[in-house]
């Protein structure tokens, strides 16, 4: 019953506190409204120049010259093409770390806007188009707008503010490293070492104006895996003198739906076991010796990732072993991204900043995500908050909006400002509140 009470006066006290600064917070909206026009200019530019990750040159040079230019302190060359901005405050305090993440997508953009990208460039051999499939460039606009309010607001922050602008969220190509992992091993939480870090996704399939988030497990931790088949090879007319490794590896596959629906409780937690592609053969008529699937597994706790890697590796290798043929699994094989778990306390204790930024009305629970990101990396080193930012149009159906890291993706654009706001006034609100 107490701790009860705790709670209520604890929630009542933040929210007196944030309606005591409304001059503040009509400042920040003031000014990340006059920045609109500039917000779509950035995000339209990155857009049409879209770079992958760790070749993401242009568009951080675009970044560390913005940030210069407000007189912040810059970094560049972090985990390759990583910026940093640090802003410190009149007034002492916490360091608080926000961030962006710059890398597009190998993928073909098919959206009919008149900035639409039409760069090209090779990965993994192949070569493709590029797009900002997932809205990192919307994420980049943001942040840049979020530093020129700041930069103008040193005698309102009572801390320091650091602005990680990071390469590679998407991943690299095999055999290189990036990402926020490779940022936190460069120490970008470090000197001065970072109290909280915040950060946001732009959601194509929720409605402009809303916010969404989850307190603990709200993105999927994934490994990666690859499975090689091994078997005897044969002609394809006398398949009884072969141990057919496609024939095994389609059981396999079968077997492996079985762990979501027969060992995972998925009245607490969701899991994904999903095999994405599957490379046998090069002709009709000759069954191969080998065959590779490579895949993902999405998990929630640690206890339901350590299941579905041991389980995938007992079902791989003992399915091949009863028709004659071996299985060996790699898990991770290229990346692994833990969960993004948002630190309960600091979710509760600034979600009335994120209602007073966007209404109570337009701030909503939201179920756990599949997906993942690696802002988990972060939020490993220090307490993190991530939340969703919705850019639909108004009206539209979700099931029909175009999801993420597809050639329709689309953006409403009108959005952003709630964005630039929400970030703005959790820094400030954290600073204001930090040790009370």
């Amino acid at each position: 019953m107490k701790k009860g009470y705790i709670l209520i006066f604890s929630l009542f006290s933040f929210s007196a506190f944030a309606q005591n600064n409304d001059a503040v917070t009509a400042q920040v909206s003031t000014k990340a409204d006059a920045l609109q026009s500039k917000i779509v200019a950035w995000r339209r530019d990155f857009h049409e120049h879209p770079e992958l990750g760790n070749h993401e040159v242009r568009t951080s040079g675009i970044i560390a010259k913005h940030l210069q230019s407000l007189g912040i302190q810059v970094q560049t060359g972090i985990a390759t093409t990583g910026v940093v901005g640090i802003i410190k405050g009149d007034k002492p305090g916490p360091v608080v770390a926000l961030r962006a993440d710059m890398d597009g997508l190998p993928v073909i953009e098919r959206t009919p806007v008149p900035f639409a990208s039409k760069v090209k460039t090779t990965y993994n051999g192949q070569e493709v188009g590029v797009m900002h499939a997932c809205g990192h460039d919307s994420h980049m606009a943001i942040l840049m707008a979020v530093a020129q309010i700041l930069s103008t607001m040193k005698s309102e922050l009572h801390g320091t503010v650091k602005f990680i602008f990071q390469p590679a969220e998407e991943g690299v190509e095999p055999g290189q490293k990036g990402g926020a992992e490779e940022m936190v091993k460069e120490g970008v939480l470090e000197n001065p070492k970072v109290d909280a870090i915040f950060g946001l996704h732009i959601n194509s399939q929720t409605e402009v104006g809303k916010i969404t988030y989850r307190p603990g497990g709200t993105m999927a931790g994934v490994n990666d895996m690859q499975i090689i088949v091994k078997g005897r090879s044969a002609h394809g007319a006398y398949p009884w003198s072969s141990i057919d490794p496609i024939v095994v590896s389609a059981e396999i596959i079968n077997n492996l739906q079985t762990i979501v629906s027969r060992n995972i409780d998925v009245t607490q937690n969701p899991a994904v076991v999903t095999i994405g592609a599957i490379k046998a053969g090069n002709r009709s008529n000759i069954i191969p010796e080998s065959a590779e699937m490579l895949g993902t597994l999405r998990s929630f706790t640690l206890a339901d990732e350590k299941l579905l890697i041991e389980r995938v590796k007992q079902i791989a290798t003992k399915t091949a072993e009863a028709q004659g043929a071996t299985a060996e699994v790699k898990i991770p094989y290229s990346n692994h991204y833990p969960v993004t778990f948002n630190d309960v306390k600091l979710t509760e204790k600034m979600l009335p900043s994120l209602q007073h930024t966007a209404g109570t009305e337009n701030v909503l629970l939201r179920p756990p995500v599949t997906g993942a990101e690696d802002f988990s990396f972060y939020q490993e080193k220090v307490p993190g908050l991530f939340f969703f930012l919705g850019g639909m149009p108004k009206g539209q159906d979700p099931l029909k909006a175009p999801s993420h890291h597809t050639p329709d993706f689309f953006i409403d654009e009108s959005g952003f400002t709630l964005g630039v706001k929400a970030l703005c006034n959790l820094t400030l609100d954290y600073m204001n509140s930090y040790g009370k």
